[in-house]
């Protein structure tokens, strides 16, 4: 009955319900992984949906408002803003993550350890199978350029682009098959591994549930590290976060640029 009831709210080990004709039920103990997974991602994923489900209608209103203006004058204003926006989306830096082992000392931040993701690489992402203690490894490539990036690196990369896969969130059914992924796996870290065995294709081209149920994973490692008394690896990510929001763009190396794959392609 208390799974089945929507009004419901939880911490980590109590979680309250309230039935519809009035009777207050309480769980004590560990929830189950996927009402735990329901209140903590499934607000914040439907958030996340509905307001990408506003912007698809605004624009389809603005399309629509432009459809009925004479034809001689929005044509070229069209034509220019659409080019403008794609430029704009394609430029627009999606993420700045420090990689290339620069953090491993727990040294200030400089613009050489600093890699700019934008719309191409964020396209071309995967995971694929690494030998090492994480399990995976994340590729981006350009053509037939491509950068690995391994160990603490790839945990960066990866925690830092996979909520931009997932920006227009997920449905509450989404949610629900997400865990069912986890739940399948046993683990979040076993089904990490499991996605970069499959290595079929790139991560956006994955299913919803699918890219959902990776950042998730990602999350809750951040967490069970923090829980395990790594709390200074999260102290460092937010003293690194805030030295490299402080460096000009321009300064940043951009990822899907030849300097790039200099710097950390496979072929370096």
């Amino acid at each position: 009955m208390f799974r089945e009831t929507p009004l419901r709210s939880s911490t980590e080990n109590i979680g309250i319900a309230r039935h519809r004709e009035g009777l207050d039920l309480v769980r004590i103990g560990k929830p189950p992984r996927g009402e735990f997974a329901a209140w903590r991602y499934g607000d914040q994923f439907r958030s996340r949906y509905r307001l990408a489900a506003l912007g698809g209608v605004g624009s389809l209103g603005f399309g629509l408002a432009i459809a009925t203006l004479p034809i001689a004058f929005p044509t070229g204003l069209a034509m220019a803003g659409s080019w403008a926006w794609i430029a704009w989306s394609r430029l627009r830096p999606l993420a700045k993550v420090r990689v290339g082992g620069g953090g491993s000392d727990g040294g200030p931040v400089i613009p050489e350890d600093v890699a700019v993701f934008r719309l191409g690489a964020l396209r071309s992402m995967r995971l694929l199978p690494d030998e090492d203690e994480l399990g995976f490894l994340v590729e981006v490539k350009k053509g037939i350029r491509k950068a690995a990036f391994r160990g603490e690196d790839a945990r960066r990369v990866a925690a830092a682009l996979v909520p931009r896969l997932n920006r227009e969130g997920g449905s509450r059914r989404s949610v629900q098959r997400a865990v069912k992924e986890i739940e399948a796996a046993g683990h979040p870290n076993r089904f990490l591994t499991e996605v970069a065995s499959r290595a079929s294709s790139s991560l956006g081209r994955m299913p919803v549930p699918v890219r959902l149920a990776l950042e998730m994973s990602l999350h809750e490692e951040q967490e069970r590290r923090s829980i395990e008394g790594e709390l200074w690896i999260l102290e460092r990510a937010w003293r690194e976060a805030e030295e490299i929001a402080a460096i000009a763009d321009s300064l940043l190396l951009p990822a899907n640029t030849d300097a790039f794959f200099d710097r950390h392609g496979d072929d370096r």
